[in-house]
């Protein structure tokens, strides 16, 4: 702990008036640049965590939490399971699907996957029901053969609502000219749009008792997806699920599934973390600077403390009180201003928006409109944390010269 004198002393330093301005305009440098860097630091590990928040959100709308299917083929009695899934107080929902890759035709060709679901117990796992922009997941009707496609999938293929698309898939039927691939022909009754490109442009949703048919599952499904109250239990309550039917089968969780996904949205904010902690550190070599600058100046000052009694650990402090209050100032302010910018991001652009008449990121380029943020506690610690730690190794070089300081020589002159 600091003694009451170094502490004294070192705040007197900074309220004393300096005759070099020039150390007093390099201290205001540290403290804007360290306010600068944690503000910078704050708002985008903010913004990176609010884009992560809303990508997970986009992609688990349409994707279940955990997914329970055959192991060596489809999922037999899926009453069952869905049964079993219910009684589990963990989880949320459970449905059945059916999933398949195809080739569908309309006035142009594309790939995608086709998911059999019931528009009954499909609201249970996912948000395609809330996605729609033209018709109603309820227009899937067994035996109607009628199809939901994602919005750059239609406009892939060339064709809206009333069109109608033939869909091939791999399974191939044998006849008297030989092994030709199964296809039908389906009504497109509806578009939705997930706001992402891996379902907007790759999955279309039929009925689950067309997609039987088509695949000639009888009364198999692929597996039951299931939504949870905590997605991170994901794995755990679906392999108990699996014991407690006593069966083999294969179990994936939302994790697994987008693993190198969202393990390449933590290294971006790492490194990005990484790299706007550099700023800081400028600012501590200019705390440097002004602090080995203060000690030069102060010479005099303390060889009469040291003559006095005051020990080399004793006037160490005195500069790492002074350092500290100065980095510990850059720190508070910083903190708040970047909480305060991250919170009011959105009314931030939007005035950007409207002073230069323009749209810094128009709906129809990018998924995601605005800019999310989401200022996570944790966060603003590491980034206090770590600003705190490059301060105060920022004073320990010019304390530890302004205790190596000879009274005989400095006092020589005077």
């Amino acid at each position: 702990m600091f003694q009451p004198l170094p502490l004294s002393i070192g705040l007197r330093y900074l309220r004393a008036k300096r005759r070099n301005g020039f150390i007093s305009f390099l201290s205001l440098a540290s403290i804007l640049g360290i306010i600068l860097g944690v503000v910078a630091l704050i708002t985008t590990i903010s913004v990176m965590s609010g884009f992560q928040s809303e990508l997970r959100t986009r992609i688990l709308g349409m994707v279940a939490h955990a997914t329970i299917t055959g192991l060596d083929g489809p999922l037999e009695d899926w009453q069952r399971a869905v049964a079993f899934a219910s009684e589990d107080g963990r989880v949320v929902g459970a449905a059945p699907y059916v999933e398949t890759e195809a080739l569908l035709q309309g006035h142009r060709r594309q790939g995608a996957l086709v998911r059999g679901v019931l528009p009954d117990y499909e609201p249970r796992v996912s948000e395609i029901a809330e996605k729609m922009t033209h018709g109603r997941l309820d227009d899937l009707r067994p035996g109607e053969f009628n199809i939901i496609l994602g919005a750059e999938l239609a406009a892939a293929l060339g064709v809206g609502p009333g069109d109608a698309v033939n869909m091939y898939i791999s399974e191939a039927t044998a006849t008297p000219l030989g092994a030709l691939p199964r296809a039908r022909r389906f009504n497109v009754v509806g578009v939705f749009r997930a706001g992402a490109q891996e379902y907007d442009l790759g999955l279309a949703i039929i009925h689950l008792q067309d997609a039987q048919r088509l695949g000639r599952l009888g009364d198999g499904v692929t597996g039951v997806r299931l939504k949870l109250a905590d997605m991170w239990q994901a794995w755990p309550v679906a392999r108990d699920l699996t014991e407690r039917m006593q069966g083999y089968f294969r179990v994936r969780d939302w994790a697994r599934d987008h693993a190198n996904f969202f393990r390449a949205l933590k290294l971006e904010k790492t490194v990005m973390f990484i790299l706007l902690s550099l700023v800081i550190l400028i600012a501590a070599f200019n705390l440097v600077s002004s602090l080995v600058m203060l000690v030069q100046d102060k010479q005099s000052d303390i060889a009469i403390l040291r003559t006095l009694g005051m020990s080399p650990a004793g006037v160490m402090r005195v500069f790492v009180v002074q350092g500290m209050v100065i980095g510990l100032a850059g720190i508070a302010i910083g903190v708040g201003g970047g909480v305060l910018l991250a919170s009011n991001l959105s009314h931030v652009v939007a005035a950007i928006e409207n002073a230069f008449g323009t749209e810094l990121m128009p709906a129809d380029v990018y998924y995601i409109s605005g800019v999310p943020s989401e200022v996570h506690g944790d966060d603003v610690a590491m980034v206090a944390v770590v600003a705190f730690v490059m301060c105060l190794l920022a004073t320990l070089y010019p304390a530890w010269r302004a205790a190596r300081t000879d009274p005989a020589t400095a006092l020589r002159y005077e």
